[in-house]
């Protein structure tokens, strides 16, 4: 499945302050990952968030959110927000603010093979 590369480079655009952040492609589609932690990602045209078991219940109440249910079972603390929902870039940043958020307040993991920085991605 392809992914909509436009919604992965305003995603990269508003990563860019953030530190230890890395993609990768995955799934057919685009993610961010923090600390080595998944955060954000683009999946077809629907953006993929890591919001976090606390967080879930209230983020599946706001418009254009469903479940993140890729593989036949939900992943609860994951929700896809539909394409339309994101195109300003106030509302594109709330959610990026909020899977870099959850990422954040996990452990980092240590390097591994999946993925690469922004910056070893330019190169």
């Amino acid at each position: 499945m392809a992914y909509d590369e436009q919604l992965a480079d305003r995603i990269r655009a508003l990563l860019g302050g953030t530190g230890d952040a890395a993609e990768l492609k995955m799934f057919g589609g685009w993610c961010a990952t923090v600390a080595g932690n998944m955060a954000i990602g683009v999946l077809g045209d629907d953006l993929i968030v890591r919001v976090g078991p606390k967080a879930y219940p209230d983020a599946l109440s706001e418009p254009g959110v469903r479940e993140f249910d890729f593989s036949g079972r939900p992943m609860a603390g994951w929700v896809f927000v539909d394409g339309s929902a994101v195109q300003t870039d106030d509302g594109l940043g709330a959610w990026v603010d909020r899977g870099v958020g959850f990422a954040q307040s996990l452990p980092a993991k240590a390097p591994g093979r999946a993925g690469r920085s922004r910056r070893d991605a330019a190169a």
